[in-house]
C-alpha cells in the first residue's frame, strides 16, 4: 500500500488546521509541505512559521519539500519547527554534507528531488545516503499542472537499482493515473488538488490508499 502525502499548497489556507485534521482523520500518511523562495522556483509559498503553527495540531509526518537555494541555511530551523522528512533539490546550490549531517543527527529522514529535465543518473552518487527520492512529474513551483508520463521511466530506473528506498512522485497525480504511477515503483504519492479539491475528501483518500 502506498503512503499518501496530500500537499497543503492546494488546501484552503483560511482553515488550514481543519484541512489537515480532515486528511489526518481520513487516513493520509504525510503532510506534504512545499516551501518556495521565489528564487529556485518562480513562486513564494510559506515558511517556518506555518510549520510551527500546524505542528501542534497533528502527529502526522511532516514531509517538507525545500524548493529553495542554499537550503543549508534553513535546514536546522525547519527541523526545529517539526519537519520529519527534509527534501532538497539536486539542482539547488547547497552544502550537501551539512544538510545530510543535520538531518541524520536528528534521526530524521533525508530526501532529494530531481526536476523533469534532470538526468535521473545524477542522483546515483547520493542514493546510499538517502531515505527517499522525489521525482517531480511537473515543473516545480506551481500546483495544478499536467502530469508528465515520461517521468515514470525515472521511477522505474531507480527502483531497478534500489528495491527498498522510498520513491516519491509529485505533480498532476490523481485517481486517473495513480495505477501507472505505482506500477513504475513509486510508493509515496503527493497529491494536492486531487485530494483537497475533491467533493468527498475521505472517499478520495480511501481510493488512493487501495494502491
Amino acid at each position: 500500500m502506498i503512503k499518501l502525502a496530500p500537499s497543503i499548497l492546494a488546501a484552503d489556507f483560511a482553515k488550514l488546521g481543519d484541512e489537515i485534521a480532515k486528511i489526518d482523520k481520513c487516513g493520509a500518511d504525510y503532510v506534504h509541505i512545499d516551501v518556495m523562495d521565489g528564487h529556485f522556483v518562480p513562486n513564494i509559498s510559506f515558511g517556518v512559521c506555518v510549520i510551527e503553527s500546524i505542528r501542534k495540531y497533528t502527529d502526522m509526518v511532516f514531509d517538507t519539500h525545500l524548493m529553495i537555494e542554499n537550503p543549508e541555511k534553513y535546514v536546522d530551523v525547519f527541523l526545529n519547527a517539526g519537519s520529519d522528512i527534509i527534501t532538497v533539490h539536486i539542482e539547488a546550490n547547497m552544502d550537501y554534507e551539512y544538510i545530510k549531517n543535520a538531518v541524520k543527527s536528528r534521526g530524521k529522514k533525508l530526501s532529494m528531488s530531481i526536476k523533469p529535465n534532470t538526468d535521473v543518473k545524477e542522483i546515483l552518487p547520493y542514493l546510499d545516503d538517502l531515505d527517499m527520492v522525489l521525482i517531480m512529474s511537473v515543473e516545480p513551483g506551481f500546483g495544478g499542472q499536467k502530469f508528465m508520463p515520461d517521468m515514470l521511466k525515472k521511477a522505474e530506473y531507480i527502483r531497478s537499482i534500489n528495491k527498498t528506498i522510498d520513491i516519491q512522485m509529485d505533480g498532476g497525480i490523481g485517481l486517473n493515473n495513480i495505477a501507472d504511477v505505482v506500477k513504475s515503483g513509486v510508493n509515496v504519492v503527493v497529491a494536492g488538488s486531487s485530494v483537497f479539491g475533491a467533493d468527498d475528501v475521505e472517499k478520495t483518500i480511501c481510493e488512493f490508499k487501495k494502491y
